[in-house]
């Protein structure tokens, strides 16, 4: 049985990965209901949350059926992040966890996400401030360095074990690769075996179907395994690992109607909840997993990127559903 802290997540967990623009209320509810273990808001600026930043203080939203959950914060500044973490906690997430992965320029370049890599003695600080800061279990989220010339995250695993936290999930890129190359999962193996830590390991990178997931599960010794990208559009996949993990099998893929009729439920929980503008605009990124490899799908797909208005949308949608439904 993995357990973070007090929770118990089963004997091989699937997290979702925290994604921005991503990983909202909306998208999370049929992640859930796909088989995801336990989950993640999009990373919140620390300093949005202290200055009661109106987009920052909006992922603090959280529900029952959620659960667990945890609440992801960023920020490069150790007083503002311990402020923040008390601000999430009040939200009432199953734990607190510290993005020290985000590679995007705007966030590692200031020293937070990814950036604190190039500062591994302010990254131990930071993190040992906030385990003292909350009740709550604390864990991370980072990558193996900044570069290939810093890949320490064997020791940073341990010494982040050693302040306090109660797991880490690890992409298995360098912050310089972005989401370039192949993810290399053999410092992963290293950090999981490594005698000395005592915390679960969960890997995260390159995971696209539940074949993957066996073969990282088997040869990297993993804790668990966190998805991201493969989720977009594609929330039933935790299911289809737990199936192929525990009996070898593949769940049969979605039919073109079952996909469209999840895509109509996540545009209706998207506007419903973000408002029309933004919950059409975020959901733009979805439609091309929800209906990859359908033929001539493009004019479809073109129109869904570009369309303003909820009802065209869904007029577009069934219109898919009407034409591929014996696809």
């Amino acid at each position: 049985m993995v357990k973070i802290g007090d929770l118990s997540l089963g004997e091989f967990p699937l997290l979702l990965a925290p994604m921005e623009d991503v990983s909202d209320p909306p998208f999370r509810k049929l992640c859930k209901r796909g088989g995801a273990d336990i989950m993640f808001t999009e990373f919140i600026s620390s300093e949005g949350l202290i200055r009661n930043a109106w987009k920052s203080v909006q992922k603090l939203d959280i529900f029952e059926f959620e659960r667990p959950i945890g609440i992801q914060i960023f920020g490069n500044n150790i007083e503002s992040m311990k402020e923040a973490t008390k601000i999430a906690a009040s939200a009432n997430p199953d734990l607190i966890d510290i993005n020290y992965g985000c590679p995007v320029k705007k966030v590692a370049c200031k020293g937070a996400g990814a950036g604190i890599l190039q500062d591994v003695p302010k990254m131990v600080k930071m993190t040992s401030e906030i385990v003292k800061s909350t009740n709550l279990p604390v864990t991370v989220k980072t990558r193996l360095g900044w570069n290939e010339k810093t890949k320490y995250i064997v020791d940073v695993a341990e010494r982040l074990q050693d302040v306090g936290i109660k797991a880490i999930s690890i992409h298995g890129r360098t912050r310089k690769q972005m989401y370039k190359g192949e993810a290399d999962w053999t410092l992963i193996r290293e950090v999981k075996n490594n005698p000395r830590m005592h915390i679960p390991v969960f890997g995260n990178g390159d995971v696209q179907c539940p074949k993957t997931a066996m073969e990282k599960k088997n040869k990297y010794n993993v804790d668990g395994i966190m998805i991201g990208r493969a989720a977009i559009g594609n929330p039933w996949i935790f299911n289809q690992i737990k199936e192929y993990l525990t009996k070898g099998v593949s769940i049969k893929e979605p039919s073109i109607i079952e996909k469209a009729d999840m895509a109509l439920e996540h545009l209706k929980l998207s506007v419903d909840w973000k408002g029309s503008k933004l919950g059409i605009l975020e959901m733009r990124r979805h439609y091309t997993n929800y209906f990859r490899g359908l033929p001539e799908i493009k004019k479809h797909r073109s129109e869904l990127v570009q369309k303003e208005q909820y009802d065209e949308l869904v007029d577009i949608i069934n219109e898919i559903k009407k034409t591929y439904q014996n696809y």
